[in-house]
């Protein structure tokens, strides 16, 4: 019976580990949260009028790539800052026409001497063959001569006729070559990028530089679906920048892009603003107005670009993550919103969340609904 006793101990002792070793493997099982970065949902009052920053780029800008190869021998000069002679660079004004840079131009040179020394001989070809052709043609017609030798001439200078036909080709190509050394500014503008040195080898379509037209530039910000009904085409807009205080830079709205950026979902808008005096340089940042037709004012809750994701239940909708529960370990909870105004990098949500919630503002496509998170810092 003791013996017993102690046998029914040990089988409900190793029945208990059995079931801690199931729930120790249960719970390693389990993936641990998933880190993320979440930000507090603040509320802001809603105006009548949109702010949003822009990109100041070129009204054209083209890519000057050489058509021929070589060592490139020479750079177009500028005086300094410090009056010396240097090379040509980045934010230097050029005129359209102006000689940028320069291949070795002697193998070029070369091949233009030897196509029309080639063209040479082929016209003396043809000079002895139009003669023969002409002998034989009187002595033909005088029957003094057969047809097949008559045929024979006329087939030579047919010959020497297409043989300097080709040798001026050649010719024509071999000086086109020769220009080609020379890259060539097609516009007046600024200098944007520089990509060689003076011994550099440049390959047939390496591009050299990078030439912008700034007598006007495009200023371009994005829009959402909901405020493209306030913008349109032809219509004028003020923009300011802070290297111009007070100073306002009148444009017009000249494209409106038909589809909305897959990343950004919001459409791109350009604004053309003459700059005859130069101060608006490509790369700066502009600040400009979007008046609302019929805004409603108020207050909206307003959480960054970042947090927002595609709804599941909705295709064209959107949504955030909510993280419910308290401590450092909550539960992310998906919830459908609608978004209004962008301002910068944050957006207003008129309906889905409040003030207060927590949003997951990192690491939202890493998760699920009802996943179990860890916020960090």
């Amino acid at each position: 019976m003791r013996m017993r006793g102690l046998s029914g101990i040990a089988a409900c002792g190793v029945a208990g580990l059995l079931a801690l070793g199931g729930c120790d493997d249960k719970k390693a099982a389990s993936a641990p949260p998933t880190p993320v970065r979440v930000e507090v949902v603040q509320t802001h009052s809603l105006g009548s009028t949109l702010q949003y920053s822009a990109n100041i780029v070129p009204a054209k800008q083209v890519n000057l790539a050489f058509k021929v190869g070589g060592y490139v021998t020479w750079i177009l000069q500028k005086t300094g800052a410090d009056g010396k002679q240097r090379d040509v660079q980045t934010g230097d004004a050029v005129e359209s026409g102006t000689v940028l840079a320069r291949v070795d131009p002697k193998p070029y040179q070369e091949k233009v001497e030897g196509a029309q020394s080639q063209l040479d001989e082929a016209k003396a070809a043809l000079r002895k063959g139009q003669n023969d052709y002409r002998r034989a043609s009187a002595l033909y017609k005088e029957q003094s001569m057969t047809a097949p030798e008559f045929d024979t001439y006329k087939k030579e200078f047919q010959s020497a006729q297409a043989a300097v036909a080709g040798a001026t080709a050649q010719l024509d190509e071999a000086e086109i070559n020769l220009k080609y050394t020379n890259l060539t500014a097609p516009l007046t503008g600024l200098i944007l990028d520089r990509d060689i040195e003076v011994g550099a080898l440049a390959a047939p379509g390496s591009v050299g530089f990078v030439l912008g037209d700034v007598s006007s530039v495009k200023v371009v910000f994005g829009v959402p679906a909901a405020v493209l009904g306030d913008v349109k085409e032809g219509s004028p807009m003020a923009i300011t920048t802070e290297s111009e205080p007070g100073r306002r830079f009148d444009g017009t709205i000249t494209s409106i892009a038909a589809a909305a950026d897959s990343s950004t979902r919001v459409f791109n808008v350009e604004v053309t603003v003459p700059n005859a005096d130069g101060m608006l340089k490509p790369g700066m940042v502009a600040s400009l107005a979007v008046a609302r037709g019929a805004a409603p004012a108020g207050n909206a809750a307003v959480v960054p670009l970042s947090s927002i994701i595609r709804s599941k239940t909705d295709p064209n909708g959107y949504a955030v993550f909510v993280a419910d529960g308290t401590g450092e370990e909550p539960t992310a909870r998906l919830q459908d919103v609608k978004v209004g105004q962008i301002r910068g990098d944050t957006i207003a949500v008129t309906d889905g969340i409040k003030s207060g919630d927590r949003v997951v503002v990192y690491g939202a496509t890493l998760i699920h609904d009802g996943a179990q998170v860890r916020i960090i810092p």
